[in-house]
């Protein structure tokens, strides 16, 4: 029995491994694997078929074990894969501050609120398509855009955001 175990232990070792189980749980695997033996000796007729029995009992022990894995993720690993989560109030202030800039930029003229909705929206604007929709040179975009976001600026300073929670319920 210790040559058995000798020989096939790290044959067992890889074939629980390459189930992509973690060394811990492929220790446990193999462990289980020659307790089943142990167990189950009694069954074996075949002396010759001992090594295929091992390597299918580990097969099914690491295949199962690593369903386990999947379905039981920890806690710890719950936190590191899901985003970092704001609270309710950090929530509610941004919020608040896309709802305060929002109701400025709708105290623009039409072509300002258009030019910085696709401006905001678009990583890189095409801006000869936007010269036609805009009716506007190409060569005016940049200033004009630039004039829009300094009154737009000025807008959000003037004008304090309303933090009264009537008012955000309302809309």
């Amino acid at each position: 029995m210790d040559e058995l175990v000798r020989e096939m232990t790290p044959v067992l070792w890889h074939i629980a491994r390459s189930y992509s189980v973690s060394a811990s749980v492929a220790e446990d695997v193999v462990q289980s694997t020659w307790l089943a033996l142990v167990r189950k000796h009694d069954m074996i007729e075949d002396p010759a078929a001992v090594a295929g029995w091992l390597i299918t009992t580990v097969r099914r022990e690491a295949w199962r074990a690593a369903g386990r894995a999947r379905r039981s993720v920890s806690e710890d690993d719950l936190e590191r894969r899901l985003p970092p989560a704001a609270s309710v109030e950090e929530e509610i202030v941004v919020r608040e501050e896309e709802q305060h800039l929002w109701r400025a930029v709708h105290t623009l003229d039409d072509r300002c609120r258009r030019l910085l909705r696709v401006v905001a929206f678009s990583v890189r604007p095409d801006y000869e398509n936007l010269a036609v929709e805009l009716d506007m040179p190409v060569g005016s975009i940049g200033p004009t855009r630039r004039r829009c976001l300094t009154k737009l600026k000025k807008l959000l300073q003037e004008s304090p955001i309303d933090c009264d929670p009537a008012s955000t319920r309302s809309q």
